[in-house]
């Protein structure tokens, strides 16, 4: 045999002792995921045993919160935010994991006036949104956590989805008026498209469990909602013409649209000027106590 031949004969066999020590580290690593993963199944097996299971209903009251263009720091999260309540059922899958469903009726206030920001104070607009949220949302508990049993306290996380209906009202000449018909920046008329009022979130969060005595428990929960609209507050983009809104909507519109102190263009109209942020979408949110009952009574060791 060559020099030549002996060469690359080397070269071939450093190549396939290579190839073969990434496939036994490839062998090792998917036995390894294998096995972890078999015994995650065994664990949820035993997880999901009788005892571990637990059914609660709860009572929710707290505040409402919003971060949008009348709030856009996040500064005053719960100035003039009005009592917002509701019912949860939980489903404890395991004292660890669990599935909520939620329908919570929400109210939030905000008004320019109220900002330290000179330029929202002279936009002078405000508004509230009376709303009605349906959400189910997955639990992971930090410890194990069960109402009635020796389990007493768990911090928690939380997400998932949620569909809401809304109707942000303005204050103007003594009463509030639902906004969305009033097309203030154009919209459902000829220079735009209406906004709805109906659409998904995206709710997530924290909370602490505390079991209060028997089938009795507490719990705190802080959670915002991500949304897909910017129109919560009815404020996203421009001033629009208010000769073509007063000419489709009428009068009232055009008081609704621009209630600015001072004109930023030094006349009669801001057409064009800037309104809202429609880069940044708007959020809502909770902060709500719950008083929690367990429906169904602890299981008995005879249970697998």
């Amino acid at each position: 045999m060559t020099p030549f031949a002996i060469k690359w004969v080397g070269v071939l066999i450093n190549a396939i002792n290579s190839e073969m020590k990434r496939l036994i580290r490839m062998s090792q690593f998917v036995s390894t995921l294998l096995f972890m993963f078999l015994l995650s199944v065994t664990a949820t097996h035993a997880q999901l045993s009788k005892k571990n299971k637990s059914h609660e209903l709860g009572m929710m009251m707290g505040g409402g919160y919003y971060i949008g263009e009348l709030n856009p720091h996040n500064k005053d999260m719960f100035r003039n935010s009005s009592m917002s309540g509701g019912l949860s059922y939980r489903n404890n899958l395991t004292r660890r994991l669990g599935i909520k469903l939620s329908a919570i009726y929400g109210n939030v206030e905000y008004w320019d006036k109220n900002s330290s920001d000179p330029w929202m104070v002279n936009r002078n607009l405000n508004f509230r949104n009376r709303f009605y949220e349906f959400s189910a949302v997955g639990e992971v508990n930090y410890f194990d956590f069960q109402m009635n049993s020796k389990d007493w306290i768990s911090p928690y996380l939380f997400g998932g989805f949620a569909y809401y209906m809304m109707n942000p009202e303005g204050y103007v000449q003594g009463s509030w008026i639902s906004l969305q018909t009033m097309a203030t920046e154009g919209q459902g008329t000829n220079t735009g498209n209406q906004y709805r009022l109906n659409s998904i979130s995206m709710p997530f969060g924290a909370g602490l469990k505390v079991n209060i005595k028997g089938a009795l428990g507490f719990s705190l929960e802080w959670g915002i909602r991500k949304t897909w609209t910017d129109y919560f507050d009815d404020v996203s983009s421009v001033y629009t013409d208010p000769k073509a809104l007063l000419h489709q909507q009428g009068q009232l519109s055009v008081t609704l649209a621009d209630q600015s102190l001072i004109s930023e263009r030094g006349s009669d109209s801001n057409q064009g000027m800037q309104r809202g942020d429609p880069a940044n979408k708007d959020y809502y949110g909770f902060l709500m106590a719950s008083l929690n009952i367990r429906l169904d009574k602890p299981a008995t060791n005879c249970y697998k």
